[in-house]
Order: C-alpha cells, then structure tokens, then sequence
C-alpha cells in the first residue's frame, strides 16, 4: 500500500509518501515555518536532487496543498493523483490511557487526542491540526493515529504511577506515559532479528538517544519502564529539557528570581538541558567540538547526559532482572561514538563490555553488535525508522476497515 505519513509539529510537517510492505520511500519532505512569513517546502523524490519551493503557508491547510502539488509534480513528484495514496498515518504524541495500540481515525479518536491537549500542549494541537487539514484535501482517504505513547501502555501501576495523592490520578490522568514508542517497539523488535532469538525470551534496553531522549525497559516484547513521564520533559538531561530534577526547584526559582510556572517551564523545556549547562549548544556535535577545545562546561553537560543513562541503564538491569541486549538509535544513538563509550564504560560488571573498534568503525545505517565478542550483553546499534512503524500500521488498520 502506499502510505503517506506525517508528522505535524507547531510551524514544521514532515511527510514520506512509502510502501508499507517493504518500507520503500518514494519521497520525502519538510514543511517549515508554517504560519511565518519566508515559509517553504524541501521536497525530495529519491535518486534525485532535493528541490526547495517558496510557497506561502499561513496555515497547516496550505503546507499540505503543497505537499500535494509537490507529490504529484510532473517533473519531481511520485504519483500522478491523489487517488494512489490509500491511506494517511499521523504520528500523535500523547494518546492517554486510552491508546494502547494505533487507531483509525474517527469522532470519539479526534475528541480523544483533544482530551490529551493539556498532557502534550507543544504536540497534540499541531498533530491534531496536521489531521484535519489531510482530512480536508483527502476526503474518504483512511487516516490513521499511530501514538508515541501506545507502546509503554504495558507497564505495570507501580512503574507508571507517581506518588501523589491518587484523586490526581483519578481527576486528572496524572502518572508515567512515556514517549518515543514507535522508535522503541521498532528497535526493539530489531535487536530481537539481529539476536536471533524471539523477542519473549529477550530483555532488552532500548536508548532513544537524540536532541530529546528517552529510555525503555523491554521485557519479552513488552514495555515495563521508561523515562519520560507526564511529558517529554522527564527523565534522562536532553537538548534543551532538564530531564529529571527536584520538583522543589520550580517553587525555589519562581521565588527567587521573580518567575511565573509558564516561565520556569519555558526554561525547562528551552532553556535547559545540554544548552543550558554547557552555554554552548544543544547539538552533540557542537558540544564535543568545544569539549575537545577545552571547554569545560561542554564537557560537564556531557558527562551529566551520560552518567545519567548509566544510571538508567544500571536500574532497568535490576528492574528485570538482567538484559540481553542494549540497543542505542536515534541521532546521537546512531551517530556518536563517544556518547555509546561513556555510557557503556563502567558498565562491564553487569557484561557490558564495548569494542572500541567495532564501535568506532561501524557502518553508518546498518545494524550492528559493536561488543566485544566476550561480552555477556549485547550492545547494538540500530537505526530507527518510525515513519515505517506508522506506515505498517496504517496499512493494517486500513486494510480492516
């Protein structure tokens, strides 16, 4: 089937237009600066050169007529109508309690992703936004909601629950969600290949590791903990989020520097993280380029960044008592070798040992175990690829409905 996914953000769509059978990508491209003046459109069809267009977007209405257009170009589109595309999948971060798996999207799916709206402000909105405005230019068109939350839907009360009064959780839905679900479940699904052993005799630990971050405890194919909670904001320091803190801090700043609760959160959430230590970037690459000039504070929000997914990784060994595999994706994950060294050092007691070699010499998008050949663990690294979760499970959903 061809699938075509979105991924809707504030000012931002990302799109692929793939074939949900064997993931082959026809095109891809990114909307930016939705509702700001110098909007555009990079669009490329594969094998050929991106092309960059100008086009007025005061609304997500407008970036998916532009999609559209683009798809559909004489000289670098894919498709020749509309009618080629048989179904759409949306990437939705927050689903609630409601969502353990994707859903086609009707009435009470569309009123469910609003009831989330207060859980994932930054998020919903737009993804909702990216849902009616395919709706829109696709009418008939099968839509489908695959949530970044679903696949931590199997964690157990005691891994998911914060303990506040329990009238916010009954009132208010407040407990552990978890995000980055898609990317989790494929890796995880991944390692479990590449092992050659069925994924429910397999515990796994999955590092989501890239401008945000997030960690999971897979056992037996299933979720068990991961490191976000309420929001993307907690868990291990990332980009610009603080992660993890005393909540105490917040009173603490908002008494001693004059600050409102939507300001302090605007710093936890844009100001903080490695951007906040290090004064430099929130970009790994950035940070260990001035690490490696001198700069201490850089090499400071590094060190922080892995001595806390150590940690994690530490804890979810004793969670369920032992790992197999750990499994390092996204743009840090994948690409920074010295991140994997720093968080894997330490770590040999548990048999955890990493190759140097092997970790510095991989092949870049290929799938590899970079322990040593004594390790006890395996240490992989895995690409990730959620667009071709969010189409597979499009198309399943569309073909049964």
């Amino acid at each position: 089937m061809k699938i075509l996914v979105i991924n809707a953000g504030s000012s931002s769509l990302k799109y692929q237009l793939m074939e949900s059978d064997n993931g082959e990508v026809f095109a891809k491209g990114l909307c930016e600066r939705i509702g700001i003046d110098g909007s555009r459109l990079k669009h490329e069809k594969i094998g050929q050169d991106s092309v960059v267009i100008e086009v007025p977007m005061p609304t997500h209405s407008e970036a998916i007529a532009a999609v559209i257009e683009a798809l559909t170009d004489a000289d670098h589109g894919v498709i020749n109508s509309l009618e080629e595309i048989e179904a759409v999948g949306h990437r939705v971060v927050h689903g609630g309690e409601k969502f353990a798996a994707s859903a086609i999207i009707d009435d009470d799916v569309k009123a469910a992703i609003r009831d989330c709206f207060p859980l994932a402000p930054l998020h919903n909105p737009p993804n909702m936004t990216g849902i009616e405005a395919c709706e829109k230019a696709m009418p008939g068109v099968p839509m489908v909601a695959v949530f970044d939350t679903a696949f931590h839907q199997t964690m157990p009360d005691y891994a998911y629950m914060y303990a506040l009064p329990y009238e916010y959780y009954e009132k208010h839905a407040v407990r552990r969600y978890g995000f980055h679900g898609t990317s989790h479940k494929f890796v995880s699904d991944q390692a479990a290949e590449l092992i050659g052993k069925p994924k429910d005799e397999l515990k796994i630990i999955t590092l989501h590791l890239g401008n945000g971050s997030s960690i999971s405890a897979v056992d037996q194919g299933r979720c068990v903990d991961t490191t976000m909670g309420l929001t993307p904001l907690a868990g291990v320091p990332m980009g610009t989020r603080c992660g993890d803190i005393d909540p105490a801090i917040v009173k603490f700043l908002a008494d001693s520097e004059d600050l409102t609760v939507a300001e302090i959160d605007n710093i936890m959430n844009k100001q903080s993280g490695m951007l906040g230590v290090s004064g430099v970037s929130s970009d790994f690459r950035d940070l260990g380029a001035a690490k490696d000039e001198g700069n201490k504070r850089a090499e400071l929000a590094l060190n922080m960044f892995m001595y806390q997914c150590r940690k994690v990784v530490g804890s979810y060994v004793a969670a369920m008592g032992g790992v197999d595999a750990i499994v390092f994706t996204a743009g840090v994950g994948e690409n920074d070798k010295g991140v994997r060294e720093g968080i894997c050092d330490g770590l040999e007691f548990i048999g955890i040992e990493i190759d140097q070699d092997k970790n510095r010499n991989l092949e870049r998008g290929k799938p590899t175990n970079v322990a040593k050949d004594s390790s006890k663990v395996a240490v992989l690294v895995i690409p990730t690829d959620e667009e071709l979760v969010i189409a597979m499970d499009t198309a399943e959903l569309a073909k049964n409905k």
